[in-house]
């Protein structure tokens, strides 16, 4: 299957440091060499990065790890594929924007029927994966439920929760999707995540040689959250979401969580 990497952080903060190890899953130490992609929010707007060569030997991954674009919500995908041909159309993450914002949706996983399960009518997918199909029912819904008007975040939050739970029905559905604010993370299976904070030590990444002080490169006011599918480090303690467990993160933190009933 596929992994996901996401950020959340509460100053402008760069992924590189989680970014080398993911890169090198996607055809070096692992084997999801179908695509990569990330997109890097500032303010409202975004910038997003695709390729559908393996991000292990992607020169454009390779500029990604170099180049410190700070932001305070990032969401990372490499592709293993299983539905939909390996091209840029089908590589994720997925932007549409809904409300006056850049919504942008990751997925790992594999969905049986979705196509009959999942209808939709307002937002057509421009490729032909069961990912970007889900992100088009799940604005087809918030569209219908809450109309031209955004609600409050803990009720829109907690809606998109119970469309998770009906897509997670249909086979595997671990995914992130945010709005450039908040970060909204949900496990059917597989996801993990850990919060950097003062005092802050070093890191290991387990993928590549490559190791940072955190003490060195931040402030004792900085909060930064990292999700990933599996843990990027071997020497912090990463948090195992429980299947049917979703988190909401702002500003590095989690600020709502809850589990399917």
């Amino acid at each position: 299957m596929c992994e996901l990497l996401a950020m959340s952080a509460n100053v402008p903060t760069d992924i590189c440091f989680s970014f080398s190890g993911l890169m090198q899953r996607g055809g070096n130490t692992g084997p999801h060499k179908d695509g990569w992609g990330v997109t890097f929010y500032e303010g409202k707007g975004c910038r997003s990065f695709k390729d559908p060569k393996p991000s292990a030997h992607s020169p454009i991954a390779e500029l990604v790890t170099k180049y410190p674009m700070k932001s305070e919500a990032v969401v990372c995908h490499i592709r293993q594929a299983n539905s939909g041909g390996v091209c840029l159309e089908n590589t994720h993450p997925f932007i549409r924007q809904m409300w006056g914002k850049n919504w942008t949706y990751a997925h790992n996983g594999q969905l049986k029927e979705f196509s009959e399960k999942l209808p939709i009518k307002l937002h057509l997918p421009i490729g032909t994966t069961d990912s970007e199909h889900a992100f088009c029912w799940i604005l087809d819904q918030l569209h219908y439920k809450f109309g031209a008007q955004q609600p409050q975040a803990e009720v829109l939050f907690k809606f998109i929760a119970t469309l998770t739970w009906k897509i997670d029905e249909l086979g595997v559905a671990n995914f992130i999707i945010t709005d450039g604010e908040y970060l909204f993370a949900y496990c059917s299976n597989n996801l993990h995540w850990l919060t950097r904070r003062a005092p802050f030590g070093k890191a290991s990444l387990i993928d590549a040689e490559v190791a940072v002080d955190f003490h060195k490169e931040t402030t004792d006011k900085d909060i930064v959250t990292v999700i990933a599918t599996k843990p990027l480090t071997d020497d912090e303690t990463w948090h195992k979401m429980g299947a049917g467990h979703w988190h909401l993160f702002c500003l590095g933190e989690s600020i709502s969580c809850g589990v399917e009933s």
